[in-house]
């Protein structure tokens, strides 16, 4: 999953950014309401994390400027505010959820894996496909209830076919929703981790589906 931060406090951007990465996600990040408006309109991100009081160009502004140009990403705003009027208006611009500063950061994360697996149709935090087991809230991954032990890239990889079960993923979709921008997106990357993933579950989950992508049945535990 490839997320956005857009918060003009480099210290709060960095902790956000590096509490997110070691959850598992890809992240970018903005510090001004101009660039992140560019980076959400531009780049096909799975969910933003968007502050209101930014420079340049105001949080809401900027929101109401995606909702306009047909982007559903969905949307955490922050708020130092904590007035109802400022929700609100965060709401009607087209925010999904919000948080309000001072936060903790694992009432952060919780709020981004719920907005996740909403977006995708899940309703428990715990995804299963066959003998597959994937926890988001400990980033843990099972076969058969026995641990399986994922780099953060074949975890990324897993994770996003799982979110996705019953759909054909294209590798072009995979390379960017898994990957942040200063990535190198080798066009075989994506069929390295493939391999690696289908050697470490060893059952046939991840299906190849020819000139397409990859799929994954949504069944349920085997």
């Amino acid at each position: 999953m490839r997320l956005l931060v857009v918060e003009d406090d480099k210290h709060l951007n960095r902790q956000i950014v590096t509490a997110l990465e070691q959850a598992g996600y890809a992240v970018d990040k903005a510090f001004d309401g101009e660039e992140g408006g560019f980076l959400g309109e531009t780049e096909p991100y799975d969910a933003i994390i968007l502050d209101l009081g930014l420079p340049k160009l105001d949080g809401v502004s900027v929101l109401t400027g995606w909702r306009r140009a047909g982007k559903r990403t969905p949307v955490i705003i922050l708020t130092a505010r904590d007035r109802w009027s400022d929700k609100v208006q965060g709401f009607d611009a087209g925010a999904d959820d919000y948080v309000t500063k001072p936060f903790h950061m694992e009432e952060l994360l919780a709020r981004v894996r719920a907005l996740l697996r909403r977006a995708t149709g899940h309703a428990s935090s715990e995804l299963v496909c066959g003998s597959v087991r994937l926890d988001t809230r400990s980033g843990r991954v099972s076969v058969r209830g026995a641990p399986v032990k994922l780099t953060s890239h074949e975890y990324r990889l897993l994770s996003y076919l799982m979110h996705h079960a019953g759909r054909i993923v294209s590798r072009a979709e995979l390379t960017e929703h898994l990957y942040d921008q200063d990535f190198d997106r080798d066009s075989n990357t994506i069929e390295v981790f493939i391999g690696r993933l289908r050697k470490k579950l060893g059952v046939d989950l991840i299906q190849t589906v020819r000139g397409l992508g990859y799929l994954i049945e949504p069944k349920g535990e085997a």
